[in-house]
């Protein structure tokens, strides 16, 4: 026997556990689970409730007919006795003792019922107000929690990417750049030193110069043609 209680527990705590993990991986499952326990034990409340109530009722009408059939006795009582009837009055004063008896009973029962089914009800009433808060809680938290699972799968997924290669990339073209231009510049300020470069502004100059020349010449001889006019 004890082995098979022990394979008992055993098999409870590993499927506890079990949906103790999906529980937390769907706590809506876990609300639900405990909404569904609630609504059971309302319902089993209430039923019991409503048999208080009827008990109360059952009480109240035997309170109500004892009462009248009491006062009834008692009237026939004082007949009895104004008739001389000692025998019929004698079996009245037992029924009326048995009646009081019954309503003190009676009385007694349903104070006690009226109390159990009060009880009941404020249970009720707790019972709802909780199942109800279970539900809001549960909408709110599920809410939170997949909010929090979307954000965190944003993060992670920030996290995974990495700028270092884009970054390095365009360093690597910034420095290509860089080197382009320099080499450009090194082969221009190489040009402006070369002999070539040199014989070709002495070129210029002399051509600069020959044009001076001619235009000195130019002007000379049209000096003379003027003067020899003014003389003819």
């Amino acid at each position: 026997m004890g082995f098979f209680n022990r394979m008992y527990n055993l098999w409870k705590g590993f499927l506890s556990l079990f949906v103790g993990r999906i529980e937390e991986k769907h706590p809506e499952i876990a609300y639900e689970n405990a909404i569904n326990s609630m609504t059971e034990k309302y319902a089993k409340l209430k039923s019991a409730a409503a048999g208080l109530i009827k008990h109360r009722a059952k009480l109240e009408a035997s309170i109500q007919k004892n009462r009248t059939e009491l006062e009834q006795v008692q009237l026939d009582v004082q007949t009895a006795v104004s008739a001389g009837e000692d025998e019929v009055a004698l079996i009245l004063l037992q029924r009326q003792e048995e009646l009081e008896g019954l309503l003190a009973t009676d009385e007694r029962d349903l104070e006690q019922a009226a109390k159990d089914a009060e009880n009941a009800k404020n249970s009720l009433r707790q019972i709802k107000v909780e199942i109800d808060k279970l539900k809001r809680e549960r909408d709110q938290v599920v809410a939170q929690i997949k909010d929090a699972e979307a954000r965190k799968q944003i993060q992670e997924q920030l996290d995974g990417l990495s700028v270092d290669d884009d970054i390095k990339a365009l360093d690597n073209v910034r420095q290509y750049a860089d080197k382009v231009r320099a080499e450009v510049q090194i082969g221009d300020e190489i040009k402006e030193s070369s002999i070539e470069n040199k014989l070709q502004a002495i070129r210029q100059q002399s051509g600069s110069a020959k044009a001076q020349a001619r235009l000195a010449a130019l002007k000379a001889q049209r000096g003379q043609t003027e003067d020899g006019g003014k003389t003819l």
